[in-house]
């Protein structure tokens, strides 16, 4: 009797812990999760979280760039987000004498704010369920659908977006956009009206040693110690308009902004985030599941690897090549180390049972229901990833291994081809033009980030792995060269045609569009060569795969709305999409294996207890120690006196919540979320309970560092602080 209560004591509690599942959309709140987040401590009505018609949560939170989060912090327009998310700015920003990435950045004046072109922040107004009337414009332009798949086309959506607004909507709107995003896979259809700003500036940024501390080793990991937050602000007109930048405009002045609690929060009480979440794959079937870890994954974790070592190599021996591939490493180990962890919990919750258990539900359901399209689709799908297995892997190894591994696998060649037909027309205006075009793309390609030594030396790296991997008649055509002019041989390939091309340099290049300008001698350039030949079985491999498409969507619509229609509407979330969203849960740690226990927070103690002065990844400043040895931390410490840090949640995140806020009970903002741990990155698949974190920097941190680190203390005034 005892061992079955126990028993039944350990599913209730499994069971209890999945409400910490799901990115659910905020005009569906009450309809799905308000009161089971009100049971968990909510003190907030659903209008607070989301209200069209007034000033709500949703209207702190914007997209910052295309793939990150950021909160609105004051009455004018101060933005958080992630360290990591403004990267590219503050490394756009830096040069050796300015090196804000080393040393941090503050704006002790509005005049001192930093612009970045092409930056923008967006504003969600409005979302609206369109699903009655996207079915209505497919029905009467069904015409012009042969191949049936426009209800997932972002062309098509926009059109009708635009439609139902009205163009005069557009215009009389400065900055206002619409979108139709599809959800469950063309079973639902949502249109968000939004507010786009692009003056936004730079307004402070901590050093990496604090912003970006611990770095590659200690990425997707827990216990963690970083100070992961930017600051920017949001410019407009002098009537609030969006604008393009310029030294008239002026502070947004926004219709919401989060209140910031320096309470903190305990274990076990209650968080919630708004966001942008990007991808997720909840309604993987099976071999969906097998085929993202025995190939995507896979190729992923080996090819990224051997570019990653020839890299860092050479960061380490030279600190402008650091400065120069900062960036570009940082993102490569970002999906390297996702796809270890997806592997790792695929492998260890058999998601590949879990997902047929879920197939067999639906066809279970289907039988009953004389419902036989649901396990024709899964029959559809099934046969469709079999038979484009070899493909994918093909595919996934030239993206991974040449065109993301090699750069200058993306010379120019498009403009290379429009110098040479217009040197066969002879026509000397025409050959002029592109010629000029030709060394502008070149100059792009080659830009400050660019060292040549170093792609020659990862180069040499990725193809030796690729040559070996791949059998030769499968290769780049172009890649013949290599064995009947080399023997084989990978760097005396590379060097040659570096040695020979007329990317080699941009000397080279700029003698060639200045003296007597040969087709026949562009074509036979062996870098023009290689990258045309990448490019050509790239366009073969994508073609082939895209006889693929359109059958697996009308599938997997089909089979997702089985799932729609056993359930109910409202029983599921929708796959992330890059559309804003929420999730809840707890401030917890967890087991990540027999005998080891994480808490939820960390403190300054272990920045310190990390401190490698021979490191990069675990520099501590003499100020930062400085301020721990004097115990200065204000009025951001602990009750007993620690500093904060770090603490982990258990809220479903993914790529796009960087930068998210986390809040309160009450609404309040006591982090912004940056990472999750290693052990939950599988929850894009299925959420891992026992084992998915969100990884959240304490705002008690951020603003001891930008008060008491940086001496900031104009943006502390500005903010609403309990």
């Amino acid at each position: 009797m005892k061992k079955s209560l126990l028993i039944l004591l350990v599913i209730l509690s499994a069971f209890s812990l999945s409400a910490d599942e799901g990115m659910w959309m905020l005009h569906l709140l009450k309809q799905q999760k308000y009161p089971e987040m009100k049971k968990m401590g909510l003190k907030l009505k659903d209008y607070d979280i989301y209200n069209p018609n007034g000033a709500s949560l949703k209207d702190a939170v914007v997209q910052f760039g295309g793939g990150c989060t950021g909160e609105v912090i004051s009455s004018q327009g101060l933005v958080l987000t992630n360290h990591h998310c403004g990267y590219g700015q503050i490394q756009n920003h830096s040069s050796l004498e300015n090196n804000y990435l080393d040393d941090g950045f503050w704006a002790m004046t509005q005049a001192e704010e930093l612009p970045n072109p092409g930056l923008t922040v967006t504003f969600i107004d409005k979302i609206e369920d369109v699903t009655e009337y996207v079915k209505e414009c497919l029905s009467r332009d069904k015409e012009m659908d042969k191949d049936g798949v426009l209800f997932l086309s972002p062309t098509y959506l926009k059109s009708i977006a635009i439609e139902r607004v009205g163009a005069d909507f557009l215009k009389n709107n400065v900055g206002t956009d619409v979108e139709i995003k599809p959800f469950f896979n063309g079973n639902q259809y949502f249109m968000f009206t939004k507010k786009i700003y692009s003056d936004v500036r730079l307004v402070g940024a901590p050093p990496s040693s604090i912003g970006k501390f611990g770095a590659d080793t200690d990425n997707w990991e827990w216990p963690r110690h970083s100070g992961d937050f930017a600051v920017f602000r949001i410019y407009a007109d002098k009537n609030g308009n969006p604008a393009a930048y310029s030294p008239d405009n002026v502070p947004l002045k926004p219709k919401r902004w989060l209140t910031i609690s320096t309470k903190g929060a305990n274990e076990n009480d209650f968080a919630m985030m708004l966001g942008f979440p990007g991808t997720t794959h909840k309604y993987y079937t099976s071999w969906e599941v097998a085929e993202r870890r025995d190939i995507d994954n896979a190729v992923r974790i080996n090819m990224r690897r051997v570019r990653q070592e020839a890299m860092l190599n050479e960061m380490l021996a030279d600190p402008q090549v650091k400065i120069q591939y900062a960036s570009k490493y940082s993102g490569s180990t970002n999906a390297y180390k996702n796809a270890i962890g997806t592997n790792w919990a695929i492998d260890l919750r058999n998601f590949e049972q879990v997902k047929l258990d879920q197939q067999n539900r639906v066809l279970n359901w289907a039988s009953k229901n004389s419902k036989p399209q649901y396990g024709q689709a899964l029959n559809e799908i099934e046969r469709i990833i079999k038979e484009r297995s070899d493909l994918r892997y093909r595919n996934w190894m030239l993206n991974e291994g040449i065109l993301r591994g090699i750069e200058f696998a993306n010379v120019p060649v498009g403009a290379a081809n429009s110098l040479v037909a217009a040197i066969e027309k002879n026509d000397n205006n025409e050959i002029e033009t592109n010629a000029a075009q030709l060394l502008a793309d070149y100059n792009r390609f080659a830009n400050k980030d660019y060292n040549r030594e170093v792609d020659k030396k990862v180069a040499k790296a990725m193809l030796k792995e690729y040559t070996k991997l791949i059998p030769r008649e499968k290769q780049p055509k172009y890649f013949n060269v290599i064995y009947s002019q080399f023997n084989g041989d990978a760097d005396k390939f590379v060097d040659y045609v570096f040695e020979n091309s007329l990317f080699g340099s941009e000397e080279n290049l700029q003698r060639f569009v200045s003296g007597n300008k040969s087709a026949e001698t562009l074509q036979n350039d062996p870098m023009f060569q290689f990258a045309a030949s990448v490019i050509d079985e790239m366009r073969s491999l994508q073609s082939q795969l895209s006889a693929f498409d359109n059958p697996f969507a009308i599938a997997r619509r089909t089979y997702v709305n089985g799932i729609l229609e056993m359930d109910g509407p409202y029983a599921h979330f929708p796959d992330a999409n890059l559309t804003l969203r929420l999730t809840y849960g707890q401030l917890k740690g967890y087991k990540p294996r027999d005998a080891v226990t994480y808490a939820h927070q960390t403190t300054l103690d272990g920045v310190m207890a990390k401190e490698d002065p021979d490191n990069w990844e675990f520099v501590v400043s003499d100020k930062l120690k400085s301020l721990y040895n004097n115990k200065d931390f204000g009025r951001y410490a602990l009750p007993d006196g620690r500093m904060p840090v770090n603490f982990a949640a258990t809220t479903h995140t993914t790529g796009g919540n960087s930068g998210s806020p986390v809040m309160n009970a009450k609404g309040e903002l006591i982090g912004i979320n940056f990472d999750r741990n290693w052990e939950g990155v599988g929850g894009d698949i299925q959420y891992l309970p026992d084992y998915q974190r969100s990884i959240i920097v304490d705002i008690r941190y951020v603003l001891f560092v930008i008060d008491k680190f940086a001496g900031a203390t104009h943006l502390i005034d500005e903010m609403e602080i309990k």
